[in-house]
């Protein structure tokens, strides 16, 4: 288990500063960081909380997070990490589906009891991944020797806590293989590099936008000065890529493809630009993991006369999936909280007949070497300022808002922007629509990054026979004022508004000119 595995690191380095706190500067040694969990042991027992209990965490990203949920861990009581940026019905969502007996929630938060979120799958509304021991350290591990990383390496971990990224491929290193981790409470691009000069720090975490963030930042002479040799994330574009290395001097980006619950990670291991990972052509069942054809309109998979699924060719985009094996820690699924989500997961009759395989629900493409790109989500979320949105959940919001109006929410490209920029295409049969009015609801009750950048106002909506919005055709069309007679809008977040979109704007937008 990983305490019983951390009980072993504490051994070997008791004094050695485990987890350091960014923002303060306080430093917590393993065996400090041990100490703290056991009481956080005692004191869950205290509370008549018993082994298989499901407990809720929320606060910001700290070391007496992760005090929390591995001293819980040691007595067998489930954390459920709950990230603290959605309201309302999501939160609700969120603490249901963990079937929390207790949450426990930082000071920092006491006052703000709606203001919570979860992480969100690819299918949908957000689901409660399970997490078993072997999952923890096989994704830490994964990590660690995939891109060589070093006992005496220091990581600076921006990445919210309540995410695997943050929390499994970060602080795991330090739980697992003895490694110091700096804890930041909320990524600061301005202060990146110089918090990586402060603490020594060897290793970066990054999602693609961070990368980009540090890019539009003004030249520092501390962006040279870091002893930072490697980069460790995911959705790293191939522009910014190179353009990172060499502006930062950094010599190796460590770019893998996963998620909490899959078991088809991969990753890039020697620096193949724009690749998420490799696979070998050669001795492909080594690692069972395809990419499967699908109907591009549906996103169901393609089968043979057998029944089978098609596998795709080099240079053919095709859904990742992963060959099941419970008896393998390296090939099962524990799935969700949820029995539904769970099942909604898993394909039948994939590789051969009465097998089951894990749906990524993610389209990659792999070329003729085995590099693998990553191409698209195919469920209904995408991903946007770093974090996934779910359509559904952002449908529901809207459409509550609305008075139960149809509406559509789905994700549009804009040139030289990492992700997708929400998009929400809205039935106004009587013209009444506010913008303005709009937004103010909107503001109070989606996250940030959630809220639709622009807004589509139509007399109604695309369904299909049975009711179900109809998005092919709107994402087509996009933000094109040119396609369509409906008016457009983009949200101006510095004016705090909504604008017309006119083609001028559209112009600007294709060019690259305006931020988003």
């Amino acid at each position: 288990t990983i305490p019983s595995i951390f009980a072993q690191t504490v051994a070997r380095h008791p004094d050695k500063p485990a987890l350091v706190y960014e923002a303060t500067g306080e430093t917590w040694t393993f065996s400090q960081l041990d100490q703290i969990s056991n009481a956080v042991s005692h004191w869950a027992l205290s509370q008549g909380w018993t082994a298989g209990d499901v407990v809720a965490l929320f606060m910001e990203s700290r070391p007496l997070q992760v005090a929390l949920w591995l001293g819980l861990a040691k007595v067998g009581v489930e954390a459920a990490l709950i990230n603290f940026n959605l309201r309302r019905d999501s939160l609700l969502h969120c603490l249901g589906v963990s079937a929390s007996r207790a949450l426990v929630f930082g000071a920092e938060l006491a006052d703000d009891r709606l203001f919570y979120i979860y992480t969100s799958g690819t299918t949908g509304l957000p689901k409660a991944a399970i997490v078993v021991h072997s999952r923890y350290y096989r994704i830490a591990a994964f990590g660690y020797h995939s891109f060589r990383m070093r006992p005496d390496d220091i990581i600076y971990d921006c990445l919210p806590l309540y995410h695997s990224a943050g929390n499994i491929m970060g602080v795991g290193q330090c739980l697992i293989h003895g490694i110091t981790v700096v804890v930041k409470k909320k990524f600061s691009a301005s202060r990146f590099w110089e918090d990586c000069i402060k603490h020594n720090c060897t290793v970066v975490q990054y999602i693609g936008e961070i990368c980009r963030y540090l890019l539009s930042q003004p030249v520092r002479p501390s962006e040279r000065q870091h002893r930072v040799r490697l980069a460790v994330g995911n959705g790293l574009r191939p522009s910014v890529w190179e353009a990172f290395m060499e502006r930062f001097g950094v010599k190796q980006i460590g770019e893998f493809y996963g998620a909490t619950e899959c078991n088809c990670s991969i990753a890039n291991m020697d620096g193949k630009v724009g690749a998420c990972g490799f696979n070998s052509r050669i001795l492909p069942n080594v690692y069972p993991i395809r990419l499967l054809k699908v109907n591009e309109e549906t996103m169901e998979l393609v089968r043979d006369k057998q029944g089978l699924c098609v596998p795709c060719r080099p240079g053919e985009p095709g859904l990742l999936v992963g060959r099941i094996n419970q008896e393998d820690p390296l090939r099962r699924f524990d799935g969700y909280a949820s029995q539904d989500a769970t099942r909604k997961k898993i394909a039948y009759n994939v590789f051969k007949k009465n097998d089951s395989a894990y749906l990524s629900g993610d389209v990659l493409v792999m070329d003729e070497l085995g590099y693998m790109y990553f191409r698209d989500r195919s469920g209904d979320t995408f991903r946007w300022k770093g974090e996934n949105v779910s359509t559904t959940e952002v449908e529901g919001t809207l459409s509550s808002l609305l008075g139960q109006t149809d509406v559509a929410v789905f994700g549009v490209n804009v040139p030289g922007v990492e992700g997708k920029a929400g998009m929400a295409a809205i039935a106004d049969s009587t013209g009444n629509f506010n913008c303005n009015s709009f937004l103010k609801e909107v503001q109070q009750a989606l996250p940030p990054y959630a809220r639709p950048i622009f807004l589509r106002i139509s007399p109604c909506v695309d369904t299909t026979g049975t009711f179900k919005i109809q998005k092919t055709r709107l994402q087509r069309e996009g933000y094109d004022p040119r396609l369509t007679t409906d008016q457009i809008y983009f949200l101006n977040s510095r004016a705090g508004r909504y604008e017309l979109v006119t083609e001028e704007l559209y112009n600007a937008f294709e060019k690259g000119s305006i931020s988003l």
